[in-house]
C-alpha cells in the first residue's frame, strides 16, 4: 500500500507539475508553451540578405480559379502556383523601363494580373536623372507565367514617382492607381513637396489617364512623417472611389464619385496617427505604418463599407499597435478606432495589411507580432473579423519565430489576399543571414 501511495502522490504532482506549465504568467512561459501556426508555412523564395534582399512581398489570388496565386518582391521577382499555393515558380521581371521594387500584385475579375513596381531605366539607380521617373504596370494573361513589357504611369521628369498601389473596378476591371510623387525624394529643401497622385486605365493597362493630383496638403520629400505617403485605392460596387494616406502623424482621406475625374474638395482628417507613420522598431529601424484601405463589395450585410488599417504608437513609443476604423455611409462619417491586435502588452506590433474577402466580406489584417516576447522575437499573426470589424479573433500563423537585425533591409509592407474563403497571407522572415518569402495555407469557407 505504502508503494502505491507513493506512485499516487509522484503521478498527482507530476500531473500538477504539467498543468502548471500551460498556465501563462510571463513572456518567457508564454514563449515556450503558446502553440505556433495550425496552418502549414510554405516558403516561396529564399536569398542572402547583404543590404537588401528578397521583402516587399505582394500577392493575389484568381477570382476565376483560386488556385493560381501570383506573388512579387523586391526588386524583380515574380513567382506563380497553380496548386493553391503549395509550389511555386520563381522567375524575374523585365522591362525597358527597368524593375526597382515596391511590388504590388491585384487581378482583375477575369483573371488577368497585373504587376506594378518602381522605374530604374537606365539601371543606375540614384545616379540616373531618370531614376523612379514613373510607375510601371505589367499585365499577365497566363496565369503569372509570363508579363508583357509593362507600361509607364505619372512620368513627370525630374520628379520621382513612388510608393504605388493599386486596384481593379470589380465590375467594369478599369484600373485606378495611386502613388506619391516627390518633386525631388530626399530634398530637404521647402520648395520641393510630396503629393499624393492619382491615374486610370479603362484598357486592360495598355494606356492610362494624365496623372492627376488629389491630395489637398503637400508634405516634404523627407520620405518621413511629414511627407504625403501611403494611398492604397479601393472602389466600391457603384464605381465610387476611396483613397487615405498619411501626413502629419494624421490620416486623410479623399474620394471621387464621378470614376476619377474630381475628388473632394478638402481631404477629410479621419484619424490621428500618434507618432506618425514612420515607426522605429527594434531590428527593423524605420517602419512603414501607413494605412490601407479596403471596401466590402460582398452580398453581406456590410457591403460597401470602408475599413482603413494602420499602426501607430499612442500608447507609447515602445509599445506599436494596430488600428481600424470603419465608415458606413461612403466615407462621410468614421468610427472610433478600435485596436485590432488582443494583446495589454507594451510591445510591438507593426506592418499590417488587410484585405475584405469580395465573397463572404469577411476582415483579414495580417501583422508582426511580439507581444509573447521580451526581445526582437517576432511571430506573424492573422486577425480576422466576422461581424464588419466590430470584433476580431487573433491566431499566431507563423510555425516559428524569427527574430530581424536592423542592418538589413527588411522592407516596407507585407500583404495578404482573400477570396471566398480562401486567404494567403504573404511575409518576410530574416534568419541566418537570410531574407525569405513567406506563405500559409488558410482556408476560412463558411
Amino acid at each position: 500500500m505504502k508503494h502505491y501511495s507513493l506512485l499516487f502522490i509522484v503521478l498527482v504532482l507530476l500531473f500538477i507539475s504539467c498543468k502548471s506549465k500551460q498556465v501563462v504568467t510571463t513572456t518567457q512561459d508564454a514563449e515556450k508553451t503558446l502553440k505556433q501556426s495550425n496552418y502549414r508555412n510554405i516558403k516561396i523564395t529564399e536569398g542572402i540578405a547583404i543590404v537588401t534582399g528578397s521583402c516587399e512581398p505582394s500577392i493575389a489570388i484568381n477570382p476565376k480559379n483560386t488556385n493560381n496565386i501570383v506573388a512579387g518582391n523586391v526588386l524583380d521577382d515574380y513567382h506563380y502556383s497553380f496548386d493553391g499555393g503549395i509550389t511555386w515558380e520563381t522567375r524575374k521581371l523585365k522591362s525597358e523601363l527597368g524593375v526597382f521594387g515596391d511590388p504590388c500584385i491585384i487581378t482583375d475579375k477575369e483573371g488577368d494580373f497585373y504587376y506594378l513596381h518602381l522605374a530604374n531605366p537606365d539601371g543606375k539607380r540614384f545616379l540616373s536623372k531618370k531614376f523612379l521617373n514613373q510607375i510601371v504596370i505589367h499585365r499577365s494573361q497566363d496565369g503569372g507565367k509570363t508579363w508583357n513589357d509593362g507600361v509607364g504611369i505619372g512620368k513627370n521628369e525630374p520628379a520621382h514617382q513612388d510608393k504605388e498601389w493599386a486596384v481593379t473596378h470589380p465590375k467594369t476591371d478599369q484600373i485606378y492607381v495611386t502613388w506619391t510623387e516627390f518633386d525631388k525624394l530626399g530634398s530637404t529643401e521647402s520648395k520641393h513637396k510630396s503629393k499624393i497622385r492619382f491615374a486610370t486605365s479603362t484598357e486592360k493597362a495598355e494606356s492610362f489617364s494624365k496623372a492627376v493630383t488629389i491630395s489637398e496638403f503637400e508634405g516634404d520629400c523627407l520620405d518621413d512623417d511629414n511627407t504625403t505617403e501611403g494611398a492604397v485605392p479601393a472602389v466600391d460596387l457603384d464605381g465610387n472611389i476611396y483613397v487615405a494616406w498619411s501626413f502629419n502623424k494624421q490620416i486623410y482621406f479623399d474620394k471621387s464619385t464621378d470614376n476619377g475625374k474630381t475628388w473632394l474638395e478638402n481631404d477629410l482628417l479621419i484619424a490621428e496617427q500618434p507618432e506618425g507613420w514612420a515607426q522605429d522598431i527594434p531590428g527593423i529601424g524605420r517602419c512603414n505604418g501607413m494605412p490601407v484601405t479596403m471596401v466590402d463589395i460582398s452580398n453581406s450585410k456590410y457591403t460597401g463599407t470602408i475599413y482603413v488599417n494602420w499602426t501607430d504608437q499612442r500608447n507609447g513609443k515602445d509599445n506599436t499597435d494596430v488600428f481600424l476604423i470603419k465608415s458606413t455611409d461612403k466615407g462621410a462619417t468614421w468610427s472610433q478606432a478600435l485596436k485590432v491586435n488582443q494583446d495589454n502588452t507594451k510591445t510591438h506590433q507593426f506592418f499590417t495589411w488587410m484585405s475584405v474577402d469580395p465573397v463572404t466580406g469577411y476582415i483579414y489584417i495580417v501583422y508582426y507580432d511580439r507581444s509573447r516576447y521580451t526581445n526582437a522575437k517576432t511571430d506573424v499573426v492573422l486577425a480576422i473579423s466576422k461581424d464588419g470589424g466590430t470584433s476580431f479573433s487573433n491566431e499566431i500563423i507563423s510555425e516559428s519565430p524569427f527574430t530581424p537585425i536592423s542592418s538589413i533591409f527588411f522592407g516596407d509592407y507585407n500583404n495578404i489576399s482573400a477570396y471566398d474563403g480562401i486567404v494567403r497571407p504573404i511575409w518576410t522572415r530574416y534568419e541566418k543571414g537570410k531574407l525569405s518569402i513567406w506563405t500559409a495555407l488558410i482556408e476560412d469557407k463558411l
